[in-house]
């Protein structure tokens, strides 16, 4: 099947002007096809691609690791080993990042276990001293 840009970017949820960034910054593995009047055509293939490039940002993998693994792709099979490494290490630091949200997300619930006990017993725990 092939899509337009405008339907490329609905099935994605992206805008326009991202998929252009992303075949302009050479995010793409392959250029986009283009129609016989030269608008863009997108692929199925091309979009899992665009969904793996929304996944590996939106865990906020920086721009030039994203580059350099689709130059690894791109460069087709033996660099493997290489791929994995990249894909490990930006694993290793989504962890880190969920660690330490869970910590926050542990502080903010203890602060609204304050806040409840308050409310049901009607101290102000803010101004009461800790034993």
């Amino acid at each position: 099947m092939s899509y337009s840009i405008a339907e490329a970017a609905q099935v994605s949820d992206l805008t326009p002007d991202t998929l252009r960034y992303y075949e302009r910054d050479g995010l793409m593995l392959r250029p986009v096809g283009r129609s016989a009047t030269g608008h863009r055509r997108y692929t199925d293939g091309d979009l899992r691609w665009i969904n793996l490039l929304t996944c590996l940002r939106g865990t906020g993998m920086p721009i030039r690791d994203v580059r350099r693994y689709a130059d690894l792709v791109r460069q087709g099979d033996g660099n493997e080993q290489a791929r994995l490494d990249l894909l490990r290490a930006h694993r290793q630091h989504v962890l880190a990042q969920l660690a330490e949200v869970q910590e926050h997300l542990g502080a903010i619930d203890r602060k609204i276990g304050i806040y409840v006990d308050k409310i049901e017993t009607g101290l102000d725990l803010e101004r009461t001293p800790s034993v």
